[in-house]
């Protein structure tokens, strides 16, 4: 079992009540979460709290946020390396155009993609749309 305490803590976040129930929160979730998705999940909390949280968590490299090209920031608990820098956890996501829900294919990695002299990566995004496995039936 995960020591929830101790995770936030390995990555210099304070572990208040909200931050603790949050993590938890986002461990029980196989799918992206808008900050919608998130504030449906705690009602007594303000919006304004959760979203700092959620900021937070993305500072310190706990989540990262995704660009389905919906429109809407979704985030992802970064499970499998948490705490290392974005370029080194570049992988997948999968956008249902079916169901509206985004996951991360974490075992499938984006590529090292060399850029012409002088440009810089600052953020790199691959998403696949189509159908997923739940709605396929397949």
């Amino acid at each position: 079992m995960v020591n929830v305490e101790q995770v936030l803590k390995d990555h210099q976040i304070r572990p208040t009540a909200i931050r603790l129930l949050m993590y938890r929160f986002l461990t029980e979730s196989e799918v992206a979460l808008t900050l919608n998705d998130i504030e449906s999940g705690f009602d007594q909390s303000e919006r304004t709290t959760l979203y700092r949280t959620i900021k937070t968590f993305e500072k310190k490299g706990l989540v990262h946020q995704i660009d389905d090209g919906t429109g809407v920031a979704k985030y992802a608990l970064d499970r499998p390396v948490a705490g290392k820098q974005a370029e080194q956890d570049l992988h997948l996501h999968f956008h249902c155009t079916s169901c509206n829900e985004t996951l991360c294919l974490t075992d499938h990695k984006i590529p090292h993609i060399s850029l012409p002299k002088g440009f810089v990566t600052e953020d790199m995004n691959l998403v696949i749309k189509g159908v997923c496995e739940k709605c396929s039936g397949q």
